[in-house]
């Protein structure tokens, strides 16, 4: 299957530094090149992948000192991708929404995983604009923040499963947490049920 793979470009694939978003989509990206797929990777220039590297910009925009807006880069990478469409068969984002009006025409051959939170109140206008969107959640609880819109599934992080093997036998024990957490004093979260917002 040829797959493209959009990432974000404030990090590389995989990151140097912090990139939770680009850190998912490299882990991604190469198992689908390990599994025979032909992968298309649209990320910053100075990224590592075995799959086919689309630069669209020369490196992370977080590591460019004289990038000031993130947002024109974003832009011409989507457009990159738009006219190169017809090559692929499935085309997955992860760049939230930038590109929701330029995919109307092969829209039923996207994906859009969103990785960030959705209990924000810009997101349920978007979203109920663009309802027929392809969505995917990365938890079952993301999904209730946007109940009418085209939910293809839930896909989970995943992790190589030899990135963090259990050592049953250091001394001292350790804690490993995986995950996100809420923050008490977070207003919006705490003001707005998903319903609350679904209804905005």
């Amino acid at each position: 299957m040829r797959i493209a793979q959009i990432a974000p470009l404030y990090e590389s694939v995989p990151p140097r530094l912090y990139g939770g978003t680009e850190r998912v989509v490299s882990y991604l990206t190469e198992e689908l090149v390990r599994q025979g797929h032909d992968v298309t990777l649209f990320a910053s220039g100075d990224s590592k992948t075995s799959a086919k590297l689309v630069p669209c910009s020369d490196l992370a925009l977080r590591m460019n000192p004289v990038v000031i807006d993130p947002v024109p880069y974003h832009v011409i990478m989507v457009e990159e991708v738009r006219r190169r469409a017809h090559e692929f068969d499935i085309l997955h984002f992860h760049i939230d929404f930038l590109h929701a009006p330029l995919v109307h025409g092969f829209k039923q051959r996207t994906l859009t995983t969103l990785h960030g939170r959705l209990d924000l109140p810009h997101i349920v206008p978007f979203y109920r604009f663009f309802r027929e969107l392809p969505l995917v959640a990365v938890s079952d609880d993301q999904r209730n923040y946007l109940r009418s819109v085209k939910w293809a599934g839930t896909v989970h992080h995943g992790l190589p499963r030899d990135l963090l093997p259990l050592q049953p036998k250091v001394s001292g024990g350790y804690l490993a947490f995986l995950g996100r957490t809420r923050r008490k004093n977070d207003r919006i979260t705490q003001s707005k049920s998903p319903h609350e917002l679904e209804s905005l």
